[in-house]
């Protein structure tokens, strides 16, 4: 059976830090290496964040025979008029809607050009839904016999359970015409690696918890060794919530990269909690490639880090960026704008990034995604409507501000990212580190970035 995976385009007006990273799509690659193992399937990726093209006439000389979309929430709108793309080419392709949304709210592709949604997703269940379509696609037997896929004629079931997505190794070849593409930062071109899923910090703005699980379920570190022995760039960003979280782990990895002599660039995420916890077999990574953390420091206020449920304090975040400055390892922080502060807020909040010093720094407003403990405490303030899909993303303001006008408040989100991408980022650390080709690429992203929060403030005006 040909087969045609597709990651949609970037919604144009979406206000996303993806200027600054653009990854490989994982979960695609994951699905491809599923069904290329039977060797029944001719299986195509088009990331369509990576390649133009003119969909009709690609559809027309591919001539695949089922259409798999990936989607995250802002794509909701893009996958639906790709799905009636395909329709309009062959009403009898039938598309499979995965991803993030599928997962999380399934009926947002309730529409007549989408057959079938993996809300589950699982090697088996991938094997035997492209097994079917191959042979019948009979509705009937696929809502009975693969649990996790939805067929959209049904209807989505009430109150549906959200229930977690089996591991599944990705096959990086599948992507080997965008590979020099895929970047973090100034790391390019970089892979990405997942190690464990969910997390045990259980942070009450994140979604990602939520969908992997309240603890870390680790993989076997064979098989993510037999996946850092193929990867190819020289740089490697892993992608597990708390990635220093597990001391073992960590030595394992470092005795793995001194036996086998591999020198890699590694990117991770960390928490502060795991960083003063496990000081000296992150120290052993730093001299193993470790070149940068991204770490949430999320706030200068000790009531919004216990709100957060962040395990961490002001002062334990100062010590966490104080040790990975000893260690050479550079920080790159996140943080989260309250739609709370005041101008006085926001000036500390500035004085507070300079304190910690990052290398560099990401800027998000609280986002309360449907779902999250946010959204039912700020939902008679939200600005948008959850059907609103292209809004939620995490560089959009959706919340009201309560002390401040909404252009007040985008002209102080300007205000602080302008000073942090253009003054506190510093200029000199992106040209040693990355050289002056990569500072002009991420000030490119940085302009962008401007230019959507001018708009976004012209419009709240």
């Amino acid at each position: 059976m040909r087969i045609l995976l597709i990651r949609p385009p970037r919604p144009p007006r979406a206000i996303t830090i993806g200027e600054f990273m653009f990854c490989e799509p994982l979960g695609l690659e994951a699905v491809y290496g599923v069904l290329q193992e039977q060797k029944k399937h001719q299986v195509t990726i088009l990331d369509m964040m990576a390649e133009q093209v003119d969909i009709k006439q690609y559809l027309r000389d591919q001539q695949p025979e089922a259409v798999g979309i990936t989607a995250l929430c802002i794509d909701v709108e893009n996958v639906l008029a790709l799905a009636r793309t395909v329709k309009a080419i062959e009403q009898n392709i039938p598309v499979v809607v995965g991803g993030t949304q599928a997962q999380l709210m399934p009926q947002a592709f309730a529409e007549p050009a989408v057959d079938y949604v993996m809300h589950h997703t699982t090697a088996e269940g991938l094997h035997n839904l492209f097994e079917v379509l191959a042979s019948s696609a009979d509705p009937e037997k696929i809502r009975k016999k693969i649990p996790g896929v939805l067929t959209m004629k049904d209807g989505i079931p009430a109150n549906i359970r959200l229930q977690r997505n089996e591991y599944l190794v990705p096959d990086r070849s599948s992507c080997v015409p965008y590979r020099d593409q895929y970047s973090y930062f100034g790391y390019r071109p970089c892979a990405l690696l997942q190690t464990s899923q969910g997390c045990c910090q259980c942070c009450t703005f994140c979604l990602r918890w939520r969908l992997e699980g309240g603890k870390e379920t680790h993989q076997d570190m064979e098989i993510i060794f037999a996946q850092i022995r193929k990867i190819r760039e020289p740089s490697i960003m892993i992608i597990d919530n708390d990635f220093l979280c597990h001391a073992e782990r960590l030595e394992e990895l470092c005795a793995f990269l001194a036996q086998e002599k591999i020198e890699k660039n590694f990117l991770c995420y960390g928490s502060v909690r795991s960083i003063l916890h496990n000081r000296a077999s992150v120290s052993r990574f730093a001299g193993h490639g470790l070149k940068a953390v991204l770490v949430g420091y999320e706030s200068f206020s000790p009531s919004e880090l216990a709100s957060y449920q962040k395990k961490a304090t002001v002062e334990e975040n100062l010590e966490a960026a104080g040790l990975l400055r000893q260690w050479g390892v550079d920080a790159w922080a996140s943080f989260i704008m309250h739609p709370d502060w005041d101008h006085a807020d926001f000036k500390a909040f500035r004085r507070y990034i300079r304190q910690l010093r990052p290398e560099i720094s990401s800027l998000s407003p609280l986002t309360p995604f449907p779902g999250l403990p946010a959204f039912r405490k700020f939902q008679d303030r939200l600005l948008f409507d959850v059907q609103e899909y292209e809004q939620w993303s995490f560089g959009n303001i959706a919340i009201r501000p309560s002390k401040m006008s909404l252009q007040a408040y985008y002209a102080e989100v300007l205000l602080t990212n302008l000073q942090v991408n253009f003054f506190m980022n510093n200029a000199f650390y992106l040209v040693r580190r990355f050289g002056l080709a990569t500072l002009l690429r991420l000030s490119v992203g940085g302009t962008r970035l401007t230019w959507r929060y001018l708009a976004a403030m012209w419009r709240a005006g």
